[in-house]
């Protein structure tokens, strides 16, 4: 509209004199109504009284008005996008709670230890870099709680980290740990470090004449439950992939960092995971306490026509393998149980437990998961698949979002003293954004109460109150990272060296016995 530009433009310029509000007569008015400007920009009359009487200030303080319209747009954006994630999250609500009524969430519990002998060879690959503090607590609580003899623990380290190799050889009597030192220098990628391992476990084969059944991932910070490999041992008579749930360790230092993994992974394993498992689509893997049968890792190799079942490439190799097994034919089982004391059989740990530590952390994880299984996994797949894709790989927007909704926040105080003093005109909010405003908080309301609930199940009532106040820790977190991780993928494109951010871990779960006794002493709900 050329009567619209030249308003603005003369809005701009004009000097402030008795003549100025001509500009406002005849069809500018209404051009800017059409523009979705819908305010009074002066009085008009027949009469010469009304002239020059303008009801806002506007032309003079242009800058604040143009803030106030940016306020509504930056609004409405994010009232639209906040919508539809919460319609995203209320199917999946809807999904759960049908499962709970139907009485299909009922979760065994153990009636006595499992620790029977395996069906076959069972092998757990344990990629190490920098891990000195930690590898050496969970090797031991690994063979103690798993005393089966057709176990063998598989730790995978480097040349040049000399503290972690002594820290093995000092563990190397048990005839059931082998030490696999890597003949490259570190650090590479843990897809890199599983491949070396997964070539040592061939020639062991080849050597020993014997067939590995099942290949099981974990961590040198994770803890163990003493009935999980049995369990994941008989799951894989009829499955090919199997994920035990992920219980991160409240942490009294870290009650805002390191407590934020408790409500997330609390909601995602005992929701999002359930939910996945039920429709029947790919569940990914969380790369530890999760098992692999030999026939799927063999499928994997052909798929990728490869010797190496691990993208070296990859930032997220475990959730790329989760996924590959059911892309190639074979059937993935969540496994959520409780053992006879009401404990969930789990794999513990500590996550990061400073700023700094958990945005690498969720860098490598969006990155890995949202641009690279894009790129490497892409979307053919069962319209559950897609579902599931689009809430994996939705954290760059997400963050997006979140971003505009917290710029928001900073601007609504100057917006709302200039509508107040009269510096700025109100922009009309019209009934769509009010419907969307009063959706989105009754959806916000509904969602901290979900996170509370599944929190409070598994950590207790304390934990779940301050999972309503880690809420927004949890949302900087995820922007920053996204920010860093589309940094990072761009830099990529450009040519940049792929690299791998390692979390420094301190100490082992299995070194705060005061922290696992309460654990187990705390009361559990009766619904699983």
């Amino acid at each position: 509209m050329p009567g619209a530009a030249s308003l603005c433009v003369n809005l701009c310029r004009a000097p402030l004199s008795p003549e100025f509000p001509a500009i406002f007569e005849s069809s500018h008015v209404h051009e800017t109504q059409a523009l979705g400007l819908a305010f009074p920009l002066c009085r008009r009359g027949s009469g010469t009284s009304n002239r020059g009487k303008l009801l806002s200030p506007w032309p003079t303080y242009p800058a604040l008005q143009w803030l106030a319209v940016v306020e509504h747009e930056l609004l409405l954006f994010a009232a639209i996008w906040f919508a539809i994630f919460a319609i995203d999250e209320l199917a999946v609500d809807l999904a759960w709670l049908r499962l709970r009524l139907s009485g299909k969430l009922r979760t065994p519990r153990l009636s006595h230890p499992c620790n029977a002998e395996l069906n076959g060879l069972a092998v757990v690959l344990v990629p190490a870099w920098l891990e000195s503090r930690v590898i050496g607590p969970m090797v031991r609580h690994t063979l103690q709680s798993w005393p089966q003899s057709n176990l063998r623990l598989y730790v995978g380290c480097y040349r040049n980290d000399l503290a972690t190799i002594s820290v093995l050889v000092s563990l190397a009597p048990d005839p059931r740990l082998r030490v696999v030192i890597h003949d490259r220098d570190g650090p590479t990628t843990k897809a890199d470090c599983l491949n070396r391992i997964y070539r040592a476990i061939c020639e062991d084969e080849r050597r020993s004449d014997l067939r590995v059944r099942a290949l099981i991932l974990h961590d040198a910070e994770d803890m163990v439950h003493p009935a999980a490999l049995t369990l994941m041992d008989s799951a894989l008579d009829h499955a090919d992939f199997v994920q035990l749930p992920v219980r991160p360790e409240p942490q009294c230092a870290s009650p805002w960092i390191a407590g934020h993994y408790c409500d997330e992974f609390a909601e995602a394993h005992a929701r999002d995971m359930v939910v996945r498992h039920h429709i029947g689509a790919a569940l990914p893997s969380a790369g530890v306490g999760c098992a692999f049968s030999r026939r799927a890792i063999d499928r994997i190799l052909v798929a990728r026509s490869s010797t190496e079942p691990f993208a070296a490439e990859c930032l997220t190799e475990d959730y790329e393998c989760g996924l590959l097994v059911h892309q190639t034919g074979g059937r993935s089982v969540f496994l959520r149980v409780r053992d006879s004391s009401g404990a969930l059989v789990a794999t513990r740990e500590f996550f990061p437990a400073n700023l700094v530590a958990s945005v690498r952390q969720k860098t490598r994880w969006v990155h890995g998961i949202a641009f690279q299984g894009w790129d490497r996994l892409g979307w053919k797949c069962a319209p559950g698949d897609i579902w599931m894709r689009l809430r994996d790989r939705r954290g760059p927007l997400v963050a997006l979002v979140l971003a505009a909704a917290y710029l928001l926040i900073m601007l609504w105080p100057v917006v709302l003293i200039a509508k107040s003093s009269g510096l700025a005109v109100p922009v009309d909010d019209g009934p769509l954004l009010k419907g969307l405003l009063a959706f989105n908080l009754a959806s916000l309301i509904w969602r901290l109460v979900m996170r509370a609930l599944f929190t409070g199940r598994e950590y207790g009532r304390a934990e779940a109150l301050r999972a309503v106040f880690r809420f927004p820790v949890g949302n900087v977190i995820a922007m920053l990272a996204a920010r860093r991780a589309v940094t990072a993928y761009v830099r990529v494109l450009a040519g940049g060296v792929l690299r791998w951010e390692h979390t420094v871990h301190h100490v082992h779960v299995a070194q705060a016995p005061k922290l696992d006794e309460e654990a187990q002493q705390r009361p559990l709900p009766v619904a699983a």
